[in-house]
């Protein structure tokens, strides 16, 4: 149940921002984890002087299409699987929409399941009890 907030500079079409999440959502589902269905993401665009980074720390050089991504994400991840995450990202992300490797910085942010409400005011943990009820595991 990750949470995907996506900043790059402001300018970029629909159709490559568009690309950018599919193929953030696919390397999640693929690398991390993901359910197929849980795809929430919010993209900012920003003006020149309002998305600050170093062009070449740990790194780069970087270019004007430069993407920070950052995941709060519902549960603890191995650090394998997220070094396969990060990788299939990069991956994806040069094929579609065509954003160089040195372009990428991703952090990831893990909360509690209680910290998570997705509807109803129910926190996480209760909705999937209440989605559950009833069913059978046979």
């Amino acid at each position: 149940m990750p949470y995907a907030r996506i900043s790059l500079l402001q300018g970029k079409p629909k159709e490559y921002l568009e690309a950018l999440s599919a193929s953030l959502h696919q390397a999640l589902v693929e690398n991390y984890d993901v359910p197929a269905a849980d795809r929430f993401q919010v993209i900012h665009q920003h003006a020149p002087g309002e998305l600050v980074f170093d062009r070449d720390y740990m790194g780069g050089p970087r270019s004007d299409d430069f993407v920070l991504i950052a995941i709060t994400a519902g549960r603890l991840r191995s650090s394998a699987t997220k070094q396969a995450f990060y990788q299939r990202l990069v991956e994806l992300l040069s094929a579609a929409p065509g954003i160089r490797p040195e372009d990428v910085m991703v952090v990831i942010t893990t909360t509690a399941m209680e910290d998570w409400s997705f509807s109803m005011g129910r926190a996480a943990a209760q909705a999937e009890k209440h989605l559950n009820h009833g069913r059978s595991d046979t």
